[in-house]
């Protein structure tokens, strides 16, 4: 337990030295695990771990879903689901607000990614909402905050890394998503009507549009929407795997770019290259996390943790509450990937331990905390003092001060509590869908 302890300080520390993570995480498991075993048994374990993760077919998914969003994306998605949104709800006070979240959603069902939703959403929904005199801190927050969904609404390539490290259904991850998901959105438009409320000058209502013109703006997403529920609905069926449903999905992808007319040889080039970056990324970071969860489980820190807490008496829900801290504080210095990777090796072999009564089987308990923990990490993506959305958005937007955007986003994060209890004591919210499956 002490080593493991120390070699956390030591991590956190090279990361604070702007150390790439991947190499910090790395670093730190390889020296630790030679110390603790000798060093050849190290070496192996570097060329052990690099060789099967590269080569591990359940991670073939990833790329895929990466894929995927990168062809939805350039096929111009962001602008007419954020048109097809407004069509529906801008005429009302605060409208183009609740379409931004709502187009958030949907781009983030596609793209996967929490930083990248945030700056696309930035460049389609702001002009917008400042045409119509929106206040920067209501037109900044919802952006900010909506941009967080991208991690969690399927396919979620974090819920894909998440259950390889867990060994849990991809599936079922997946159908856990939906309604938290929908839930967040749902929340989110509460926040501002709320604001709209108790400031009624934040945001003018907009445009009506007529019927005709609702219906043009919705034939801009049927493609993409038709994609997703045979994504999605090939999964929950069980007609495809996950890594089926991805292939799918990435060439469903391809034609619909296609079809537009977006794709030329150049842009098809920065479609792969992009898609490979990103990829390296991810495995270069998974890589350094397995090395580094290697070296804590040969210190035992996870059964040194529950120990701890049989020791200690305290409550399934109390022990829950102090993981969701340790997130929060994590999300002041680290992103989402690389706080997921860092702390479920330690933190899931201490949730199967614990009972949280009937409402959750043992066999769903993993899928259950998937949900919590990346809620939790929407939740530290736009925390102050060091919220990465909110920094994301500042540079996107140089002339919005983080100030503003914090007082926009406070009542979205605020939206995020109330998310997080419901689902925290009601676990239906999450199971209802995977327990369906197979049925």
């Amino acid at each position: 337990m002490q080593e493991s302890l120390i070699g956390f300080g030591i991590l956190l520390v090279l990361i604070l030295v702007r150390i790439p993570i991947a190499f910090a995480m790395g670093l730190v498991g390889t020296i630790g695990f030679g110390l603790m075993v000798n060093w050849s048994a190290a070496l192996a374990m570097v060329s052990t771990v690099t060789y099967e993760t590269g080569l591990a077919y359940g991670l073939s998914v990833v790329p895929l879903f990466i894929l995927m969003g990168n062809f939805v994306t350039r096929a111009g998605l962001s602008d007419e689901l954020y048109a097809a949104a407004n069509a529906f709800l801008g005429h009302r006070r605060g409208g183009l607000a609740m379409a931004t979240v709502v187009a958030c959603g949907g781009f983030g069902a596609v793209c996967g990614s929490s930083l990248a939703t945030a700056a696309t959403m930035a460049r389609v929904a702001m002009p917008s909402m400042r045409r119509f005199g929106y206040t920067d801190s209501l037109a900044a927050g919802s952006i900010a905050a909506g941009g967080t969904l991208g991690i969690l609404i399927p396919p979620s390539v974090i819920l894909v890394i998440y259950g390889i490290m867990t060994e849990s259904d991809i599936g079922q991850l997946f159908m856990a998503g939906i309604l938290p998901g929908v839930l967040g959105v749902i929340l989110y438009m509460a926040a501002v009507q709320v604001t709209i409320w108790l400031n009624p000058k934040s945001g003018p209502p907009g445009e009506r549009l007529g019927w005709r013109d609702r219906m043009r703006a919705l034939g801009g997403v049927w493609g993409v929407l038709l994609l997703f529920i045979l994504v999605m609905g090939g999964i929950y069926g069980g007609i495809f795997t996950p890594t089926e449903a991805a292939g799918i999905g990435a060439a469903g992808a391809f034609f619909f770019a296609l079809a537009r007319g977006k794709l030329t040889l150049s842009v098809t080039y920065d479609i792969l290259l992009q898609s490979v970056k990103t990829t390296t990324m991810i495995f270069s970071v998974l890589i350094g996390a397995l090395m580094f969860s290697n070296f804590i489980n040969i210190a035992d820190m996870p059964g040194a943790l529950t120990e701890w807490v049989h020791g200690a008496n305290l409550s399934p829900y109390m022990v829950m509450m102090f993981i969701i801290l340790v997130y929060v504080v994590l999300g002041c210095v680290l992103e989402s990937m690389s706080m997921i990777l860092l702390t479920v090796p330690v933190f899931y072999p201490l949730i199967l331990e614990l009972n949280f009564g009937p409402s959750i089987p043992p066999e769903m308990i993993l899928i259950w905390f998937g949900i919590i923990v990346v809620v939790v990490t929407e939740i530290s993506l736009i925390t102050p003092p060091v919220g990465l959305n909110v920094f994301v958005l500042r540079g996107v937007l140089p002339d919005v001060s983080t100030g503003t955007i914090f007082k926009g986003v406070t009542p979205f994060w605020l939206a995020d509590i109330v998310r997080l209890l419901l689902l925290i004591f009601l676990p239906a919210i999450s199971l209802f869908l995977p327990g369906l499956m197979g049925r």
